[in-house]
């Protein structure tokens, strides 16, 4: 994992913790929320507050995560929003942490000016004993403060404040007055800059969770499923009629198809959707080659061309599948007919622009694994434990090649592929021109 690291694509855009006042904060808020304080003098953060060199140390990556249920954070400053999160749990935490800092920034910006914040994404469930209970997780609470208290001092003073100015006597309460003062003292002016959180719960129907082996739970479509990543025996008694696992190709495709979740990639504009299908067949023949212990040093684009003519035979019908729908793509003629037992099925989608985008695509990098680009943007911790299992030879030209290629803009390859993202200040992307395909119908080849 060394070279990920080099390259900034493991532990990439962490938040450094140097100074000493930030590491006491953090010290402070650590012993607040686990009873620990870390003894290094410089360390690094995610979005949570989560340090990899802490974890380190205290020999337990889930310090702040106990049970991987009720993630704790610590936040020293806003720009963690700017982080990924590490040792992901459930697919919502990051972007309910995010929408958090966002919905209160201008506060916690105050707030973490002087304290750190400290607190926990809270849900009804503080052990998962038997996956039944994955569905007694419909929303997630917010609970934070200051180490200090600012805000709970707050909401007291406000209630004092109230009883002040509405009781009869308020004017000649000394006791009411003096405990005003008091609290005035420890969370400030609160009638000039007043310090309440807002937006502290969050709902949570969808989502994808690593307990059990990790599964997809969608509940707010009109067809809910649950589709495991491993053995679907595991779900038995669960409170959902339609348990599928990886196996199961044709019910997910179904799945997917009747709740309009995704759409052929050939809807994209079509230098795009040419482009990130050769892309896709590139990966292919690179992870063949790689089985037979070719040299990829210093590939081109047109080496691997010529690696896939000299062993079409060796090729995965994955590759034939794609190949199929690029011709008619670039060429025209007879539109190929792929359905769900083609192994290229799922290579030729992309989640449809509803709520559960991400998470579809997150499904989408698990059903097409030999797709590093996808599988690194959408699936980190899988592209993780599959990069460990890699030839040597495949793990050098996926590292150089997401270096060379996506780090440089991130931006750009994510609009390529998932073309109706919004950008980094939410705006939404724009329409295309023209779409290569008008004339063929809903996206139906799935066998019955």
């Amino acid at each position: 994992m060394k070279r990920l690291i080099e390259k900034g694509l493991m532990f990439g855009n962490l938040y450094h913790v140097s100074s000493h006042a930030l590491v006491e904060r953090y010290n402070r808020a650590l012993e607040h929320l686990t009873g620990r304080r870390t003894q290094l003098a410089d360390f690094h953060i995610d979005l949570s507050g989560y340090s990899p060199e802490i974890g380190d140390e205290f020999g337990d990556d889930l310090y702040l995560n106990h049970n991987g249920v009720n993630r704790q954070f610590i936040l020293l400053t806003t720009e963690q929003k700017r982080c990924p999160l590490l040792n992901v749990k459930f697919s919502t935490s990051r972007e309910i942490l995010k929408r958090f800092i966002t919905d209160n920034e201008t506060q916690l910006f105050a707030l973490t000016a002087t304290d750190a914040v400290a607190g926990e994404l809270i849900n009804s469930v503080f052990d998962i004993s038997h996956p039944a209970r994955l569905f007694d997780i419909t929303s997630i609470g917010i609970e934070a403060d200051t180490t200090t208290g600012t805000l709970r001092h707050a909401e007291r003073l406000a209630g004092l404040v109230d009883r002040f100015k509405t009781e009869e006597d308020g004017w000649f309460d000394d006791v009411l007055i003096a405990e005003m003062i008091g609290l005035a003292q420890k969370s400030g002016d609160i009638t000039r800059n007043p310090v309440r959180l807002k937006q502290k719960s969050y709902d949570q129907p969808d989502f994808w969770t690593a307990h059990f082996g990790s599964a997809y739970l969608f509940r707010s479509v009109p067809h809910p499923a649950l589709i495991a990543v491993g053995d679907k025996q595991g779900f038995d008694g669960v409170p959902l009629k339609h348990v599928f696992d990886l196996e199961d190709r044709n019910q997910i495709a179904r799945f997917l198809d009747l709740n309009d979740l995704v759409e052929p990639i050939v809807k994209a504009r079509g230098i795009d959707a040419v482009a990130i299908l050769r892309q896709k067949m590139d990966f292919i023949v690179i992870d063949a080659a790689a089985d037979l212990d070719l040299d990829l040093t210093g590939l081109t684009r047109p080496d691997i061309r010529r690696l896939a003519r000299a062993n079409a035979d060796r090729l995965p019908r994955a590759y034939h599948g794609l190949n199929a729908l690029l011709k008619w793509a670039v060429e025209g003629g007879r539109w190929p007919r792929i359905d769900s037992s083609d192994p290229a099925y799922f290579y030729s989608l992309r989640a449809a622009d509803t709520p559960q985008r991400d998470l579809v695509n997150m499904l989408l990098a698990n059903l097409t694994p030999l797709d590093i680009r996808q599988l690194f943007i959408c699936h980190k911790q899988l592209f993780y434990d599959l990069y460990r299992t890699w030839p040597a030879t495949k793990r050098a030209f996926v590292a150089d090649f997401l270096d060379r290629e996506y780090q440089v803009d991130k931006a750009g390859a994510r609009a390529a592929l998932f073309g109706h993202e919004p950008d980094m200040g939410g705006r939404p992307p724009p329409r295309p021109v023209e779409e290569i395909v008008r004339r063929v119908g809903p996206w139906g080849a799935v066998r019955r």
